[in-house]
């Protein structure tokens, strides 16, 4: 689910695909890999025209392509978890950034997940997108000492 919507949001706004999220999961059936993984062409006209998700062409493929990618990692004896959070160590990774403008769009280690999904057949993966997949899924923290989250999280 995070990985379609992460790249679902590349060049829109977070709140955005927030909006969309339960439409997401409605047309892509609370996303059950397998069954995403097997859509044909009927599938993805239904998506094309469902206009409560980004009706983007590449995008909806890639949700497909993307789970057919996540069998191949399960057929290689691996989860998707085990294998994002590999790139870190297995720990979530807590950073001491003073300011939004230290916070960077992407890491050595986002770029090196980019590589690893896309040498696996996945998609709009980038390294950007990579790094908000980890901060998103809480793989990183970066809340400044400012920010109201930063004591809990």
């Amino acid at each position: 689910e995070m990985v379609t919507l992460e790249g679902a949001q590349a060049g829109l706004s977070w709140l955005t695909i927030l909006k969309r999220r339960a439409t997401y999961r409605l047309a892509f059936e609370d996303f059950d890999v397998e069954r995403i993984a097997a859509y044909g062409e009927a599938d993805r006209a239904r998506l094309l025209a469902d206009a409560g998700i980004i009706r983007n062409r590449a995008k909806v493929a890639a949700t497909i392509s993307n789970a057919q990618a996540v069998l191949g990692l399960r057929s290689e004896g691996t989860t998707l978890d085990a294998f994002l959070w590999a790139f870190i160590g297995g720990e979530p990774r807590r950073n001491t950034f003073q300011t939004l403008g230290e916070i960077p769009s992407e890491t050595d280690e986002s770029k090196a997940m980019s590589k690893g999904l896309k040498k696996r057949g996945f998609r709009f993966v980038g390294p950007t997108i990579c790094y908000a997949l980890m901060q998103a899924v809480g793989m990183v923290n970066d809340h400044t000492p400012r920010c109201f989250r930063y004591g809990e999280v």
